[in-house]
Parts: C-alpha cells; structure tokens; sequence
C-alpha cells in the first residue's frame, strides 16, 4: 500500500469513525429521555437494554437475508461473541440503568474516558505500537474524566466525598465493555463487511435478548418521548451507528480512529440540552472541553 493510499484510508476511517460518534453522542440522552429519572421513571433499563437488541436483530436478519451475506467462519464465532458481550449486552446494560440517577451532561464527561480503553484494546488485538506522546495524550483525557467524576460525587451523610457514585462505576464498566466490543468488533471489520459484524453479534444474541425483553415488558403507560427514545437507540444506537464505526476503524485503525470518541462528550452535551432541557455549568463545559482538546493533540502522535 502507497504511503498517498494509506492517507487516504486513514483520513476516510477518521471520517467515517466521526460519523459514528456523531450518532452514538445522541444515546446518552435518548437513553435518558427512554429510562426517565428517579422521580418519574419510565421504561425499566433491563427492558432498553434487551428490547433496543431485539429491534436492532431483526433488522439485521432482513439484512443479512436480503444481501445474502455469507456465514461467519468458524473461527469468528468467538469474536463475535466477545463483541456481542459488550455492545449487545454490557454497554446498553450498564448505561440504562445508570442513566436514571445521573443527568445527561454528567454522563457525557464519563464517557470520555472511552478512548483510552479502545485504544488499550485495539492496540493488543492488532498489534499496534502507539507513541509514548499518544498514551500520554490518553492517559490525560481519562484522567481529567476520573477527575470530573469525583468532582462532582454526590457528598456522603457527613457531607463527605469518598469516592465515585454507583451510576459512575456503572458508566465506567459500560465504557470497558465497549472498548472489548469495539476492538473485537474492528478486528473482525478486517476480514467481514463491518455491517456485518454488529449484524451477526445481535442475531446470536436474539436468543438471550428476546425472552429478556418479554420478562421486562413495561407494565405501566408510557410518555411517547420515551418510545422515541427507545426507537432512536434500537435503530441508530445499536444498529446503524456501528456500521460507519466499525468500517471507520478497519480503515483508519482502531487505535488512531478510537480518538475521535473524545468529541462524543462535547456533542452528548450539546444534545442534552434541547433534547433533556439540561444546563450546562462552567466547570462541566470546562472539563468536556479540556478533555476533547487532548484528541487533537494526541491525533498528531505517531501509531505504528
């Protein structure tokens, strides 16, 4: 490959890598417009969680069926299973139930902390050397998010503050499964369609995801924002979003396009806004750009 032909796929990976974010950034507050809040709750997570997979699996059957995609290779069963644990199950697990106790805005900042995890994932899967300037760069941006967090921990009775909230850990642990999604995702994006990829990890999980999802069928009536809420992360979320991600990442490499997640704070925000009617305070904006400003110091580092 020419050093002009890999440009090319690297700067089309970045694109198509920031086409994704763009559409994931908008999950975080439709999860919360689909979960509601403490004090007016509606769809339980549980039900978010399963059900968005169900929608998004049958959509990847009509696919799959009407492109006449092949089978995965026995080898890729595995992969594809590691990837469905994390974006199928873990990461829309964690996020919806975290999301009722945290505001949108909040949550945004957490999920900087994303990049440094893909990158950490990706770079062991494909053997991939980053800079000692790029993990730096990483290791920054995560730091300011850890710091944010504590920041804003809710106090304990004494007025305290001991460490990170449930809701934290539990966005913290959805950002980890993400990242060994992604990875393995992007590794499997090197030899399949990379639509194909999110495809077959939702179908193998339909038959997990779709008893879940009748056992967590909402009981009570719901607002419709909700319901657009929850079509919204079924069919961009989970379906349509990864399948620019992933192509973005088999293009431009996972380490070097997973930094284009650190923009994915800064626009959750800016949809939080009109979509939640949530507010923006100096500190919050202050670290979401602090962290956002590291991808484009950390884009220029060299990645082997």
């Amino acid at each position: 490959m020419t050093t002009s032909t890999n440009t090319h796929s690297i700067t089309k990976g970045l694109w198509l890598g920031l086409l994704g974010i763009v559409i994931f950034s908008v999950t975080l507050p439709m999860t919360r417009l689909a979960v509601g809040t403490a004090a007016a709750p509606q769809m339980s997570g549980f039900f978010i969680a399963y059900g968005r997979a169900v929608v998004a699996g049958v959509l990847s059957a009509g696919l799959l069926v009407a492109t006449r995609a092949p089978w995965p290779q026995r080898p890729d069963w595995l992969p594809l299973a590691i990837t469905a644990a994390g974006v199928v199950f873990g990461f829309p697990l964690f996020t919806s139930v975290a999301m009722r106790y945290v505001e949108a805005v909040h949550a945004s900042v957490i999920v900087g902390v994303l990049p440094l995890a893909t990158a950490a994932v990706g770079a062991l899967l494909h053997r991939q050397r980053p800079s000692m300037g790029f993990w730096l760069c990483a290791v920054l941006g995560s730091a300011l998010v850890v710091a944010f967090a504590l920041l804003r921990a809710s106090p304990h009775a004494d007025g305290s503050h001991g460490g990170l909230d449930l809701a934290d850990l539990l966005l913290l642990a959805a950002m980890l499964c993400a990242a060994v999604g992604y990875g393995y995702g992007a590794r499997l994006s090197q030899h399949m369609q990379p639509e194909h990829v999110i495809c077959w990890a939702l179908i193998i999980s339909l038959p997990i995801t779709v008893p879940a999802a009748l056992l967590t069928w909402p009981q009570a009536s719901l607002h419709t924002s909700a319901w657009l809420g929850f079509a919204y992360l079924a069919v961009f979320s989970m379906w349509l979003g990864f399948f620019a991600w992933y192509r973005g990442m088999a293009l431009g490499g996972t380490v070097r396009v997973s930094q284009v997640q650190l923009v994915q704070p800064f626009l959750s925000m800016l949809f939080a806004v009109p979509l939640l009617g949530e507010r923006l305070d100096a500190v919050t904006m202050g670290f979401g750009l602090a962290v956002i400003a590291t991808v484009f110091i950390g884009k220029k580092m060299p990645v082997k």
